[in-house]
This record gives structure tokens, sequence and C-alpha cells, in this order.
């Protein structure tokens, strides 16, 4: 009988013991809903994993035999009803695709080589499964197979996938492992593979690809809780093939080594008594020994005590938020924190050894300060919100493994620099800027202390002169990024003006006056494109003049601008606000353009062609991160009510229960993060400032368990259906008029408490307070072309 009639509703985590908050119907871990945004562009997956773990356990859905493209970015679409199988690693929200590393499938009945056809049922290995008989949960993951009538239940340690099979009674068990393949199946994207059977319960193996990081080894070690009666190795690269399947070469059950780039074995194994099979799966990036080490993290084959460890590290880790809110809102929230902790994730074994960008083989002690090392930095996303988020949240040992990790980075690197878009530790140079900057200058500045600053100012330096990386050259002699010269320049020139001015901050608190110097000057850069004519930011040619014609609503590849359209890049500034300002003619100017972006009417098919702009409103596009600072940008022009009304329309449209919840893909949480700290009712909307500016919280409590132990509450008094405003702000009992929270406030504890009313209040926040950080320390100017 299927786990669905019996097991599951007797062993679910949500029936467990009130003495277990995590187990309550009304916990942190029941709220989650492990499917959002694992439908529309999401591109979210349910697998099972632990809290920012290496290993994520779970099926995919793709077409193995093509290219697949944008809507599986995480193999695993909700709208789709047949598994190919379940892999171990997988990205969660990405906008691109790779992993999918070792696919199991259980099966019985005749052994088939090649997944088949999802519309044709039975055309191969692949089956189809019901969301009716589906369960997920923080850390497991559980399906009935409806073509092979098996219950597949999944969970994970740190390292190691568990799998828990349950056969119908009498059916054989069997299994079949395919190594070619992958999230997004390029062409040639299989370099190499091995498998090795070392004993009846334990294979190992390893396979090369090259996908969007080149060079990727992903060593695997399988141990079976039963002995098999028998394995057939295939290359398929090689194999007779006979009526459109596979056959096998003469030796092909004889062999326990075989290596190849297009690898699949079938297993076959006694019928247990109680119809049971179980998988141990541990994988390194160093060695086959590195990934049967890894196994000795889960001792023993008890699958509900796993179950419940991870359960518990989850609980822990959402435990940190307490919240009161409606029902749909809290759990988006706990979802989003949930997200929110899934990456940078653990790269390193259990004995301290990684693979660097350089792929080489590196000890962990041997970089200095201890720490476990984490890679899958999306850096152009998360810098904005989930790595501020991960410093409220995470303690000083996970957020100090963080930097770590850049800084180790960019000691293995062969260019010498800090990790652009990282996964694997391997780098894919995707997106622009060099935004592992902020992320460590916001660390340091804000008291993270675990990591060696002088090295790390260093580290930073080398980044923002390695001039052979996105036009620096360029922009070190023009003050900007010519069009002619780099695609995308007003956006890079942008983005490294911003980087640069958390460098400067760095200095500065370092006691590097010069330094600070130096780069709170190029921090400006921007201005260099400002257009006072048009209000926008444009590209500008190595001539010194604007490109011609210009089109606002360009966009994406080609363009002057990096997914995204002057509508939605040219704000970009948040270091210094007091120069948009100006460029707009002042504060009604600003307040004028920021209406014009949300009220525009836009044609749909206007950025059809970039699938990354997304949950547009007017020219605003939620789900992407250009336009993630836009609502707040009011506060800087004395109407902090108009981010309150903006915020009030944009939550609801990008955010809801259910798989197509999210607006766009949660690029490893920084979608999530934005929503966490809009519905707390602030926002970073310059890291490296130590300032959150104030918009208008979504929730009627909160509170936050900070890393130093303290605790810090939102109340919102009044918050109701139409009561959108704020009418006043009180932190700790007296009475806040500015509209920004000092991040050294905020870690002090305490309690932040909105007075919400159902009309704007024009006169709260309008001191010149109200502009965190449009001024620099230095007196400065444009840089002069050419410097």
């Amino acid at each position: 009988m299927s786990i669905f009639n019996t097991t599951f509703q007797a062993t679910s985590l949500n029936q467990g013991p009130a003495s277990h908050g995590q187990f309550a119907a009304d916990s942190a871990y029941a709220a989650v809903d492990v499917f959002i945004g694992t439908g529309g562009d999401g591109h979210c997956h349910p697998a099972a994993t632990r809290p920012f773990g290496m290993v994520q356990v779970g099926p995919d859905t793709q077409h193995r035999h093509h290219r697949q493209a944008y809507p599986w970015c995480a193999g695993y679409r909700y709208e789709d009803d047949s598994i190919l199988g379940f892999s171990h690693t997988h990205f969660s929200g990405t906008g691109h695709g790779d992993l999918g590393d070792v696919l199991l499938m259980p099966f019985t009945g005749a052994t088939k080589l090649e997944p088949g056809y999802p519309e044709r049922a039975m055309s191969g290995y692949r089956s189809r499964f019901s969301h009716e008989q589906e369960r997920a949960q923080p850390g497991y993951y559980a399906v009935r197979l409806l073509d092979h009538e098996i219950d597949v239940e999944l969970t994970a340690s740190d390292r190691v996938g568990l799998h828990r099979y349950h056969f119908e009674p009498g059916a054989k068990p069997k299994l079949l492992l395919d190594l070619r393949s992958s999230v997004y199946n390029h062409p040639g994207k299989n370099l190499w593979s091995r498998l090795r059977l070392r004993t009846p319960q334990l294979l190992t193996g390893m396979r090369e690809t090259r996908g969007w990081a080149p060079g990727r080894q992903l060593y695997f070690a399988i141990e079976f809780s039963r002995p098999l009666t028998r394995h057939e190795f295939h290359n398929t690269e090689t194999d007779v093939e006979y009526r459109g399947f596979r056959t096998p070469g003469r030796e092909a059950h004889e062999k326990r080594v075989l290596e190849g780039r297009a690898l699949v074995a079938a297993f076959e194994f006694d019928v247990p008594v109680d119809q049971q099979l179980l998988i141990k799966v541990g994988i390194s990036a160093v060695s086959e020994d590195g990934a049967i080490a890894n196994l000795s993290e889960m001792q023993g084959w008890d699958f509900d005590a796993q179950r419940l460890l991870a359960a518990k590290a989850w609980a822990d880790t959402l435990e940190v938020m307490a919240i009161d809110a409606e029902p749909e809102l809290r759990t988006s929230l706990y979802t989003a924190h949930y997200h929110a902790c899934q990456a940078p994730s653990l790269f390193m074994d259990v004995d301290g050894r990684y693979r660097g960008p350089d792929n080489a083989v590196h000890q962990a002690k041997d970089f200095g300060p201890a720490f476990s090392y984490h890679s899958t930095f999306s850096l152009w996303d998360t810098y904005r919100a989930l790595h501020p988020w991960l410093l409220l949240t995470q303690g000083a040992q996970r957020n100090s493994d963080f930097i770590n990790s850049l800084l180790a980075s960019q000691e293995h690197s062969p260019h010498g620099i800090l990790p652009v878009w990282q996964f694997h530790g391997l780098e894919t140079w995707c997106m622009i800027g060099y935004h592992a900057l902020p992320v460590i200058a916001d660390a340091y500045l804000k008291g993270l202390r675990g990591f060696d600053a002088k090295a790390a100012l260093g580290a930073m330096q080398a980044s923002a002169e390695y001039t052979p990386y996105g036009g620096i050259g360029d922009y070190l002699q023009h003050g900007y990024v010519p069009y002619d010269k780099e695609g995308e320049g007003a956006s890079k020139t942008l983005e490294y003006s911003f980087d640069d001015w958390t460098l400067a901050r760095m200095a500065e608190a370092l006691g590097e006056h010069s330094v600070a110097a130096r780069y709170y000057q190029r921090a400006q850069s921007f201005r260099n494109l400002l257009d006072p004519a048009t209000g926008f930011v444009r590209g500008k040619g190595s001539d010194g003049k604007f490109r011609l014609p210009f089109d606002p609503t360009a966009a994406g590849y080609g363009s002057d601008y990096t997914e995204g359209s002057a509508w939605q890049y040219s704000w970009y500034m948040p270091h210094d606000c007091a120069a948009l300002v100006g460029n707009l003619g002042g504060d009604a100017g600003l307040v004028k353009r920021l209406d014009e972006i949300f009220e525009a009417e836009t044609n749909p098919k206007m950025y059809s062609h970039m699938e990354d702009i997304s949950g547009l409103i007017g020219h605003y596009a939620h789900g992407n991160e250009p336009s993630h600072h836009i609502a707040y940008l009011y506060a800087y022009a004395g109407a902090p009510w108009k981010t309150q009304a903006r915020l009030t329309q944009i939550v609801p449209m990008q955010y809801a229960s259910g798989p197509a919840g999210l607006a766009g893909n949660d690029d490893l949480g920084q979608m999530s993060a934005w929503l966490l700290f809009t519905a707390l009712g602030f926002y970073p909307v310059a890291p490296g400032s130590n300032e959150y500016v104030i918009g208008r919280p979504f929730v009627r409590r909160a509170s936050l368990r900070l890393p130093n132990g303290r605790i810090f509450s939102v109340r919102a008094e009044g918050l109701g259906h139409g009561n959108d405003y704020i009418g006043a702000v009180q932190l700790n009992g007296q009475a806040h008029e500015v509209s920004y929270l000092r991040h050294e406030d905020l870690m002090a504890g305490g309690e932040l408490v909105f007075t919400m009313q159902g009309e704007p209040r024009l006169d709260w926040a309008q001191t010149r307070a109200q502009r965190p950080y449009s001024q620099t320390p230095y007196p400065v100017s444009a840089p002069e072309e050419g410097r």
C-alpha cells in the first residue's frame, strides 16, 4: 500500500508532539510551502536539502534528449507530469541552468536505458506522477511513481542524499543510474565519466562536464542498504543500437569499471522482506575517496531519524523569525526565508578539502582562518538584499565562512580576482560588476570580524583594477564604459561606480585614506553618463558623445543596459541619490519620473525578448534586480508616502502562494530577501551605508533573533485593509521622524512601532536626513575623461 495512504500521514512531521515547536501545526517549519516558485518563472526546486547544504536531492522533470531552455533552470517544473529521475545537485531560482548530477531512478519490469518521452507513457524509464501523490517539506520530498508503482522518499544531510524506495509486494527492486543526464543538456556537455563497482554495496564514480561552468568535476559514492545481485554498465556512445533501444556489448554485464562520455548503469536486488530499498549518495568535488569519506556524516539506515535531523536543522534556521501576519503572507515569508538559506552552499569535504576556481584541490586549514568553503555566489543578484539579510539572521561563523570563501577563491583564481558568478568553485563570468566588494564591505562595516580585513581590502582592489574584465580598462581611461568598446556600458558604469564606493567605505574604515579618496572619486563615474536633457543614464561612446538614436525602452543584448532598459537602470546610483535628484531638476523631478515608471502604459511585447524582465508594472520590472530599489527612491525626494503606496501595489502583485507565487526567478534568494525586508518595513537600498530605508510594514508583528542574541521587533498598529500609510513611527518609545533606520539601532535590539492610517501623512520624515549617504565624506567632482 502506498505511503500516501498510510505511512506518510502517520509520520508527517507536522503531526509530531507539541512539545517540539518545529512540529506544531502553527510552527515556522509547518508554514513553509516548498512548492512556491517551482512553477511559472520562479525556477525553484522542491529537493530535500539542509540549510546551505551541498546536496539538493530531488526530482528532475525535463526531457533529457533536448537542450532545455529557461523554464527548466532548476530541472523541475511544477507544470510537468512525469519524472525523469532524482538527481543530487540543483540551483534554487537561477536564470540559467546546470547541475542535475547523479540521476537515480528506481523501476520494475524490463530494463530501459533511455528516458523515453513525457507524452508517451512507458516509452522509457521515466514515470508519470501526480501532485496528489507528491509531498515536500524542508529537508524532505516524497512522490509515487505511477508507472512503476514505487513510492520514493528523499532526505539529506549536508553532503549526503538518502533515498528510501517502497516497492509493491512481490516486485523485484531495480535501479537505473544515468550519468548522461543534466539540467540544460548542452551538446557535448559530458566530457568524461566513470563507474567503479567496489563491492556489492558500494559504487563510486565521477563525471566532468562543460556546461555553464567549464571543466566541472563531480565525484560520488553510492551505498546500497542491500547487496545488489546483478549489474549492467553501458556506454551508449559505443553500444550497438537496435530497434530504437541500446543493447549492451558482450562484456557489459561483467564490467566492474567503465569509463566514457555516455554511461548508464542498471542494478537488481533481492526482494527485501519489507519491500524497501535505501540508498545513500555522497558527493565530492575532490575525489571518489572524498565522496566515500563524506558518507560517514550519515551513520546507519534510519531514514526517519535522518529526516528528523533535517527538519530540526530547518526549524532552527526558520525560527530566527517570529511572524504574525495574514496566513498567505506568513507562508510566503517563511518560504522566502527557506529560499534565502540555500545559497551560498557548502562545497567542502568532511576533511576540509575543496576544489577552487583554478580547478585544483585545496585544504581549508592552509588558507588561514578556520572556515567552511562555500560556493554558488550569484553576486549580481544577492549583494543587494540577500547578503544583508543573512547578516541579520545567520551567525558570525556562517557569514565569515561566506567572506573567507570569497577571499580563498580570489587567492586561488588564475586571474587574481574575487568571484563574479561562481558555482561548484568555478567561475562562469555571468552578469556584470565586481559585487563581492559590497558583500565584503557591508559585512565589515556591520561589525563582522571573522576574516582578514587588510587582505580583503587587497582582494577588493585587485578586482576593481582588473582591466581585462568587462571594460574596466576603458572605465578607468574614460570615466565610463564606452558603448563602442564594450556592450552594456551604461549598466557597467553604474554598477562599477557603486562597487567602487563600497571599496572606498571599507578603506576609510581601515584608515586607508588615500585608497578611500581614489575610490570615492571613481564612485562618481556614473555622473559622466547622466543626461539632463532626457533625465536618463545613456550610453556614451569613446568620443564623448551620447549614442544616437536613443530609445529608452531598448533592453538587453546589444543595448547599453544589462537585462533592462534606460527606464529600469537610470536610477541606480544608490550611494549618491543627490546626483539623481539633481539630474532630474530636484525632488519634484524625481517624484515625477518615478511616477512615470510605474504608471506607463507598456506593450507586453516591448520586453518579451528578455526572459528576465518580468513582473511588469509599467516599466518597473520586479522580476529582475535592477528595479528592486526603485520604489524606495521616493524617500530620497521627500515623498516617503509614495514609497508606501508603491509597495502596497507591488507586494500582492509579485508574491503569492502556490507554485507560480514568484513573478521572476528567485535568484538564489534575492527575490525572497526583498520580500522579507519589505514586509518588516525597511530595505537596504545601499549595502555598505549601514542604513535601511523605511518603506511600510506588511506584518502585524514580527521579531528577529539577531546573531548577537538580542531581539529586534516590529509592530504595526492599525494595520489592515486600506490602512497602507504611516502615521507615525517610534523606535524604542521615541518618535522616529527620519525615513531610514541605522544598522546599529537595529542590532541594539528593541522595538520599531508603526502606526498605520488610511491617508498619507505628507509631513512625516521631511528632514534632510531622509537622504542617507547622499554626500560622500570627501569633496569630489565628476571624473575627468582620460584620467
